[in-house]
């Protein structure tokens, strides 16, 4: 019945975040030239297909999105490409997007459909890069535990699309951004490393993060991110001064449905927050603290409640299993709530996919540890070769939605009868 509860909860987030209705609130003025449509991210089909049915008018344009995440739409390309390491298609994409917007008027209009993946799905090499340069950058990021922000801060130094440079190039024309949400805080400029937006962070404070986090780049990345070729336009920038920006789908705005449905089904909801980052077995650790404070003594709230949070953890990479970071934030949570009765959980990405594997979650309880004991594998072990998605298979406890059509993050609920 909890695991019910929590997967109706993790569903009507994911409803809430569907482009459809935020896309026809938010329609830009129509231009008297022509209607381009660009974007990328893994929610950028969905966002096409319901950006083509709100508009009246003629338009064209390409969209690309995640392998396996495409929409039939009528006027706008949909091209598919990898994630989370860039592959050849993507690149050719991202070509064929800069070329899109090159040579318009000041009576045209771009609307860049931009959501999260678009970082990995818009690879463009800075000049004296190459794709396997920008793969290896992907790669050396993702595994080095650094937060969403300083990923995308690091990577801009490094395209020539990212960090503002795709709005720069479709200047005169004016350009609409919306943004589907999956970063803490949702500043819309982090959203798939900011296409169309100037993003925060100098040169000099991407080489501090770079080094901070011992960052083994490719010779030729090392060597452009120690001079100051490929700066990115800043917000200053005249190319920006009549294009806006608006957020249509958040964390924030699916973490208060869910809540909302909880307490229609009778359970008080806590919203702790939408934007929390860290170690993903670290933030376990705190929701882990705060579920056992209630349990023992009703306190800072009182049974039965169930706490909601959503943001972008991160996992730095130390073993060689399978996983991503909500599984990996289930399993930490699973090996602290052990032998707890009345404790269960799930945590999922709400793109349907989380890390690289074919599943948007899981599940954990008290009873998790133990089962998987049982199972001969040792949940501590697990954790340090980050394993978790091979744990919670072998028990059959994965959460797998296929993908959702949208992506505004992680999405955690811990359920304290």
């Amino acid at each position: 019945m909890d695991r019910t509860l929590l997967e109706q909860l993790f569903r009507r987030a994911v409803a809430t975040a569907q482009p459809a209705l935020g896309i026809s609130l938010n329609l830009p003025p129509k231009p008297r030239g022509r209607t381009i449509v660009v974007g990328a991210g893994k929610a950028s089909a969905q966002m096409a297909r319901a950006f083509e049915q709100a508009w009246d008018g003629p338009l064209s344009g390409i969209v690309v999105t995640r392998y396996g995440y495409s929409e039939a739409c009528e006027q706008i390309e949909i091209v598919e490409a990898a994630h989370p390491v860039p592959d050849e298609a993507g690149f050719l994409a991202a070509r064929r997007i800069m070329e899109t917007v090159s040579g318009l008027s000041p009576d045209d209009l771009v609307v860049a459909l931009i959501s999260g993946g678009g970082s990995s799905l818009l690879p463009a090499p800075a000049p004296g890069l190459t794709l396997h340069d920008e793969q290896v950058i992907n790669k050396t990021l993702l595994a080095s535990g650094a937060p969403i922000s300083v990923m995308n801060m690091i990577r801009n130094q490094f395209s020539t699309i990212k960090g503002g440079r795709l709005a720069a190039r479709c200047a005169p024309a004016r350009v609409a951004t919306l943004v589907v949400s999956d970063v803490p805080a949702d500043d819309p400029a982090v959203v798939a490393s900011g296409p169309t937006l100037p993003l925060f962070g100098t040169r000099e404070l991407a080489r501090k993060y770079a080094s901070l986090y011992r960052l083994e780049l490719p010779p030729n990345a090392a060597n452009l991110l120690a001079g100051e070729e490929n700066l990115a336009p800043t917000p200053h920038d005249a190319a920006f001064a009549s294009n806006t920006i608006r957020t249509i789908a958040s964390a924030g705005l699916s973490l208060e449905a869910a809540a909302a449905e909880a307490r229609r089904q009778g359970v008080e909801a806590v919203i702790l927050s939408d934007s929390m980052e860290g170690e993903a077995r670290d933030v376990a650790q705190v929701h882990a603290a705060m579920a056992r404070e209630i349990v023992l003594r009703d306190r800072p709230f009182t049974k039965p409640v169930v706490l909601l949070s959503g943001g972008e953890t991160t996992v730095t990479l130390r073993g060689k299993g399978r996983g991503g970071r909500n599984t990996e934030f289930l399993l930490s949570l699973a090996s602290i709530i052990d032998g707890m009765a009345g404790v269960s959980a799930v945590a999922a990405d709400t793109d349907g996919i989380d890390g690289s594997e074919d599943n948007a979650g899981a599940f954990v309880d008290g009873t998790t540890a133990t089962r998987l004991r049982k199972a001969g594998i040792d949940p501590l072990a697990a954790l340090a070769n980050n394993d978790a998605y091979s744990a919670f298979e072998a028990i059959g406890d994965l959460l797998v939605t296929g993908p959702t059509g949208t992506n505004v993050n992680d999405f955690r609920a811990i359920l304290i009868r």
